[in-house]
């Protein structure tokens, strides 16, 4: 292997060079940042050089990122937009550190409204439930006998909330349509 991880044949045949400095910046939630460049296969580069890196082209495991300043050592392309590279290890090939930052949503959050699917209670998911698997509710009143599809207290619920949003002048004479069509069609008969 030579510096960077990059095999000799492997550069040759995708036009690739080597190179090696630190990381310049890296944004760990949009996963990319930029390395700077001190030495470009073997020689030194004054001023530095910056290449594009993505999170994916990073040698490691776990979650992929970069520390500001973090030495490498990576293979690269020129590409229509600059300097792009291929591979990146941290020195003599070995894994990247990364940063020690996570985004926002890699953190395990959960809402004061979780409950457990199997029991009801908080705290807890169904998967870490302590009780054994519990008969399936209605998650709008609780009961075994049916599911919130079929409901009968939120269908009566919205009886209710619909009657009450609707004019007083046509409460006494509201009918579905569903009613009109049946007397029409008891009329034709």
């Amino acid at each position: 292997m030579a510096e960077g991880g990059c095999a000799q044949s492997e550069e040759e045949e995708a036009g690739l060079s080597r190179g090696s400095g630190v990381c310049k910046w890296f944004n760990v939630r949009m996963g990319f940042g930029f390395l700077s460049m001190s030495s470009r296969d073997g020689a030194s580069l004054e001023p530095p050089l910056d290449v594009f890196v993505h999170q994916s082209k990073l040698h490691m495991e776990g979650f992929r990122s970069l520390r500001e300043g973090e030495a490498v050592e990576f293979c690269f392309k020129k590409s229509s937009k600059g300097l792009e590279s291929v591979r990146v290890t941290g020195p003599d090939g070995a894994p990247c550190l990364g940063s020690e930052r996570r985004p926002k949503s890699a953190q395990k959050r959960r809402s004061k409204g979780d409950r457990c699917y199997n029991c009801g209670g908080p705290g807890h998911h169904a998967k870490e439930c302590q009780l054994p698997p519990q008969p399936k509710k209605c998650h709008f009143c609780q009961s075994v006998s049916h599911m919130v599809a079929n409901c009968p207290v939120k269908a009566q619920q919205q009886q209710q909330q619909h009657s009450s949003s609707s004019s007083p002048a046509s409460q006494g004479t509201a009918t579905s349509p569903r009613d009109e069509e049946e007397e029409r069609s008891q009329s034709t008969l």
